[in-house]
């Protein structure tokens, strides 16, 4: 379903969430780091959690079963590698996936192994330079194709005191807090300038606690890790996802009631932050996650802790009163796609008034958007967005790229005829 039409119409209903992402990819790599066997409930294979399934599995670990279970997601147990990194492939193929790639490279130089990390799409070009600042440092050699993927690492990682830029990924820190307590020594990371996206590095530190991993965290500024640590096995089940929450709760404000259930009230993700910020915009959501219609206003929104709600909200705010300034933003142009550039772009072509800036954007709100033709970028993000706004639109919407949505929600498009959306393949 490359291409789709979108006849504009009324959403309402109970739509289950899929898993976190987020929370899937970390629960699999400590699993995969174990001593024995983890059993994780609530497992979606998107391509992304797809890609790093098969990327500890290349490192070693084994997958004992996986089985469908009623709710239309997976049930899985891995078979740990006890931290002694022994690939059976060194070739990781991290498909689209970011968080595969920065979260498993430091594995490479676990083992005596060489490993060629490789990708496609917008990934090849996603920057590395913090891990190469270290493979420097460490004279760990490293080749990759004029900075592009693919890319091969052939050395020991060694204790050490990393000093880490935080406003280019938190991906980064969660790959080093990951292997960093396999070493044979103690080790520190350093934040160089303030941590972005401290609710994922939050996160991250909790999947290590529940697998016996101890972390000792000084205000997000310095990391400070023991050697010789053992991840232990332990049976785990993934809630679900707030970042896809928020496409639902949002199409709840501008349609008609939306309720989303598998949501953890008392989660860490910092994707959670959308109700507060929905909230902040006048909407109506109720304890147990019915959003319903609302008139909303335009806010002002710091981009920085929690990127991929921008798309999103920039829809939102597209067909909000008054104006929407969103900033310190520019961390969305080296995601799957430029996101900036792509959600102002078609929201503009919908007939949205958006203007781009270089880290952010200002939106002037309408009561309705026109519809038409417009692209997905092939980013999963921009897909969603773009089909959430279609409920405010005059005209139908037809949407290339429409597969996008494989990269981290497959059954999106069935979700939404669910809810009562009017879609079409067109050619």
């Amino acid at each position: 379903m490359d291409t789709i039409r979108i006849i504009p119409s009324i959403l309402r209903g109970i739509v289950n969430i899929p898993p976190s992402k987020s929370i899937s990819h970390r629960a699999i790599i400590c699993g995969a780091l174990s001593s024995d066997i983890t059993k994780i409930e609530n497992i979606y294979f998107s391509e992304d959690i797809d890609a790093t399934l098969n990327g500890v599995i290349s490192l070693g670990a084994k997958l004992i079963y996986k089985e469908k279970n009623k709710y239309g997601s997976y049930n899985i147990a891995i078979k740990g590698t006890d931290g002694q990194i022994a690939p059976i492939n060194n070739v990781i193929n991290c498909n689209e996936s970011g968080s595969t790639l920065r979260f498993l490279i430091p594995f490479a130089g676990l083992s005596n192994t060489k490993m060629v990390f490789n990708g496609k799409g917008n990934l090849i070009k996603r920057p590395l330079d913090t891990y190469y600042k270290i493979f420097q440092h460490q004279n760990i050699k490293y080749y990759n194709n004029r900075g592009l993927l693919p890319l091969t690492i052939d050395g020991m990682l060694k204790p050490d005191i990393f000093k880490v830029k935080g406003d280019i990924s938190s991906q980064f820190i969660t790959g080093l807090l990951f292997s960093l307590p396999l070493l044979n020594g103690d080790s520190k990371i350093i934040m160089t300038t303030e941590l972005e996206s401290k609710a994922y590095v939050a996160l991250t530190l909790e999947l290590l606690k529940i697998f016996s991993i101890d972390i000792k965290n000084i205000e997000y500024k310095e990391f400070h890790i023991k050697g010789n640590q053992a991840y232990k096995s332990t049976d785990y089940k993934v809630e679900g996802d707030f970042s896809q929450a928020a496409f639902w709760l949002s199409a709840g404000l501008i349609s008609d009631k939306i309720q989303c259930t598998d949501l953890n009230k008392d989660s860490i993700q910092g994707d959670k932050s959308i109700v507060h910020t929905l909230k902040h915009m006048g909407g109506i959501i109720s304890d147990n996650y019915i959003a319903e219609p609302s008139n909303l206003t335009g806010i002002e929104f710091d981009g920085s802790q929690h990127p991929d709600l921008v798309p999103i909200i920039a829809t939102i705010a597209s067909v909000s009163q008054g104006t929407t300034i969103i900033k310190k933003a520019s961390r969305l142009r080296i995601k799957e796609s430029d996101r900036l550039k792509a959600i102002s772009t078609e929201l503009n072509n919908l007939g949205a008034n958006i203007k781009e800036l270089d880290d952010g954007l200002i939106i002037m709100g309408k009561k309705y958007l026109n519809g038409g033709l417009v692209h997905s970028w092939n980013d999963h993000r921009i897909a969603m967005s773009l089909a959430i706004a279609a409920i405010k639109c005059k005209n139908p919407v037809f949407i290339k790229g429409a597969s996008a949505v494989k990269k981290s929600y497959p059954n999106f498009w069935d979700d939404y005829k669910m809810l009562g959306g009017n879609i079409n393949e067109w050619n």
